[in-house]
């Protein structure tokens, strides 16, 4: 009944704000949309229907707001007007009251800001879907961003997920591709990346990784956590300033390369999965900022690690042996590295699969991005998945929707990037480390624990291998021994069975007769 009454209340904030126009939109013929909004004349739409649809988002909850955030970054699908309106819910999503936050950081960090601070600003500077962040001064001068998770996220959250795990289960018993696109499972990943994101302390300790793992790096600064303040509710970091990503005309101002800041994302982000394979994996632009401090000019800021991405060494491997092949446009190994993987079915034609990948890939190559859209190569791609009956992985679509971001993000500040070309040599230097004389260095380095101690053990391994392949004698007695041991096991149950079936025919026997006796 609960998820009944959550559905209703959707439908019913979608239709106060007019959003259900756009699929009456749709209706053929134009006499049946004007009738539909002429019964219902009494609505006012004075405001522009991107705004509408913002301020619906905001008050359906987090789960719509990101949805929001995700299509703001795909000006190429998006009229301006809607992708203009939506970019406000990356960072300006109405703030909840500041004594809740007082309240939070009272009962999480057992004082109040006041004690715990030595300022503390009750004014967010910042407002998210899951949490605000207010900035503050520790007692030693360092400045400090506190990040406050919204009341009662749990349970918004939770009603929400809850209709999209059903709305899932009808898709795949009603939807033919259901199943293949597992729908179930790819849920279950948003539910725990969400849930994830629900825990300060798990996106505290995202934010220690990330900054060790780019310690050296000078294109990404990562900001300090300090954990004698972090709780689950609220943490506690380094504060850092910066001009959103977004913004390129301030960049420009500011006397930043917006070509070099395309290239330096893309390389950060390849960085980041194919190196670490640990990456943001919400890479919107309000979660990106600029430093322009001298000391850091030009270094992208990641902020918001509450959502990230982690591959295992067979998604590595997938990935690994195709991106060789798009980039050798090496489609039959591309083909192959699908089916050996399992995703694809084993009967499935390489030919045919082949065929079918060089027509969705062959035309992003030597193009500009602002001359192709990799959301529409994606498209395809699910396309092909689906006639081929390859299933999707739910592991990867956090790789996916990044991957969508950071296009976004490069055709904002360069549109004449060639995606692939900056990729390459990255890419190619990475594969050397892999599957190259790097990478066997590599791996025997890491293995080298291991060997350490079968070393001095080879000798008497292989002594008592020779000897019992000197001994044959021994070795048929000992498999007879194990033989006559299996058949007498075989004899007691054969007993037992016989025992049990005559026990339980006599029970049914006098059962019957005992009911007989009654019934007469």
């Amino acid at each position: 009944m609960r998820k009944v009454w959550r559905l209703i209340v959707i439908f019913y904030i979608l239709f106060r704000y007019g959003l259900d126009e756009m699929a009456v939109s749709y209706f053929p013929g134009r006499r049946l949309a004007i009738l539909y909004r002429c019964l219902f004349f009494w609505r006012s739409m004075s405001v522009p229907p991107a705004a509408r649809l913002r301020k619906a988002l905001e008050e359906l909850g987090p789960i719509f707001i990101k949805f929001g955030q995700m299509l703001s970054t795909r000006r190429d699908l998006l009229p301006t007007e809607i992708a203009d309106e939506l970019e406000k819910l990356q960072d300006r999503v109405p703030p909840f009251d500041s004594s809740l936050a007082v309240g939070q950081i009272t009962k999480s960090l057992g004082a109040p800001p006041e004690k715990l601070f030595a300022s503390f600003d009750r004014i967010p500077v910042a407002s998210a879907s899951v949490a605000q962040v207010h900035f503050a001064t520790l007692h030693n001068g360092r400045e400090v961003a506190v990040k406050v998770l919204r009341p009662e996220m749990q349970k918004r959250i939770g009603r929400d997920i809850e209709l999209l795990y059903l709305f899932a289960a009808l898709g795949e018993k009603f939807w033919r591709d259901g199943k293949r696109l597992r729908l179930t499972a790819v849920v279950h990943e948003f539910d725990k990346s969400l849930h994830d994101e629900l825990d300060l302390m798990r996106e505290a300790a995202n934010y220690s990784q990330l900054r060790r793992n780019f310690a050296d790096s000078d294109k990404l600064i990562v900001p300090e956590i300090f954990w004698d303040y972090c709780s689950t509710d609220v943490i506690v970091m380094e504060k850092m300033t910066g001009i959103p990503v977004s913004q390129t005309d301030r960049l420009v101002e500011a006397g930043l390369d917006l070509k070099k800041l395309a290239s330096d994302g893309v390389e950060i982000f390849l960085t980041q999965v194919f190196r670490d394979a640990f990456f943001h994996a919400d890479m919107h632009p309000g979660n990106i900022l600029i430093s322009v401090e001298p000391e850091t000019f030009g270094r992208y800021i990641a902020l918001d690690l509450g959502i990230v991405g982690m591959l295992d060494d067979f998604d590595k491997e997938y990935l690994s042996r195709n991106f060789v092949a798009f980039f050798r446009r090496d489609y039959k190994m591309v083909a192959q590295a699908n089916i050996e993987s399992g995703w694809a079915p084993p009967d499935t034609s390489v030919v045919e699969l082949e065929a079918a990948v060089r027509t969705c890939c062959e035309p992003m190559f030597d193009r500009p991005l602002k001359d192709f859209s990799f959301g529409l190569v994606l498209m395809r791609l699910f396309q092909t998945s689906r006639r081929f009956n390859i299933e999707i992985q739910p592991q990867l679509f956090l790789l996916q929707k990044t991957m969508l971001n950071i296009e976004g993000l490069g055709r904002q500040l360069d549109p004449d990037l060639d995606l692939w070309k900056t990729a390459k040599p990255f890419l190619e230097n990475w594969m050397d480390e892999q599957v190259g004389m790097k990478g066997l260095i590599e791996r025997f380095r890491i293995e080298s624990t291991h060997y350490s101690r079968i070393f001095p053990q080879l000798p008497r391994l292989v002594q008592e291998a020779l000897e019992t392949i000197a001994r044959p004698d021994d070795n048929l007695k000992r498999f007879e021994r194990l033989q006559n041991g299996q058949d007498e096991i075989n004899r007691r149950l054969s007993r037992f069975m016989y025992f049990s079936g005559g026990l339980l025919i006599g029970i049914l026997l006098a059962g019957f007769l005992a009911g007989g006796a009654l019934f007469f």
